[in-house]
């Protein structure tokens, strides 16, 4: 333990106490602030989703999280003859992700998510759609579908014939998934968003997400020993 573990810290605002047991007694304002509550569920009237016509549908928003499974689809929509989706904004800051029926489909929230129309699982009701959500399980779901109609050699999932290959990639699917959002989420919004600015807690944010890249760059770049690589993952490695 550092030698001054035992300090009483100062705190910002000055007359701030910690308390024993957090309750939210207002809302803490900034463009996320106003519309974030310690509950989940829908609020407000029921609002339904639009549904377009093609079978699978994304709801999302032009994040780093949303962007992600944006940027596959067009692979795909590429690759694939006749590949087609329906795309729908979900504004995070005006409240969307916390539509009816949003969180029908992520109850957690959270962009992006999508429903895929086109299955043969026999567990559900007739018409009803697979549900999906969280960036890592939308990838998953996409590649594990969709991969095998991709030319051999560009597909973004190697196989189970490659296990190893394979859990590198899963490897660093849950590192976009546990790491990179988290720290860079918190970075964004103590550096933009947030309405007090906290030097501590940006520095801390920004060291962590500086951390990030180098990872990133050492796995890229052979850095760390291996290779230089075009991609963090996949087939093209």
């Amino acid at each position: 333990m550092p030698d001054d573990a035992d300090k009483t810290p100062e705190a910002f605002p000055a007359n701030y106490v910690v308390p024993k047991v957090w309750t939210f007694e207002k809302p803490q304002g900034g463009i996320l602030g106003s519309v974030n509550a310690p509950t989940a569920g829908s609020r407000g009237p029921p609002r339904p989703l639009p549904r377009g016509e093609h079978s699978l549908q994304l709801h999302s928003m032009g994040t780093p999280n949303g962007q992600k499974i944006t940027m596959l689809l067009e692979e795909y929509v590429s690759l694939i003859p006749n590949f087609e989706y329906d795309a729908y904004s979900v504004n995070i800051f005006k409240g969307d992700q916390f539509g009816s029926g949003f969180t029908e489909i992520n109850p957690n929230s959270k962009i992006p998510a999508l429903l895929d129309y086109d299955h043969s699982d026999e567990t559900l009701p007739e018409g009803e759609p697979i549900k999906v959500f969280e960036s890592g399980s939308v990838l998953l779901y996409l590649a594990e579908k969709f991969d095998p109609s991709v030319p051999e050699g560009m597909r973004f999932l190697p196989p189970t014939s490659k296990p190893a290959l394979r859990a590198e990639c899963l490897n660093w699917l849950m590192w976009q998934m546990g790491s990179a959002p988290n720290l860079g989420g918190a970075f964004g919004h103590y550096y933009r968003y947030a309405p007090v600015k906290i030097e501590y807690a940006i520095d801390r944010a920004a060291m962590e997400v500086k951390r990030l890249f180098d990872v990133l760059d050492r796995h890229l770049g052979g850095l760390d020993g291996g290779e230089e690589k075009a991609w963090v993952c996949g087939d093209v490695y």
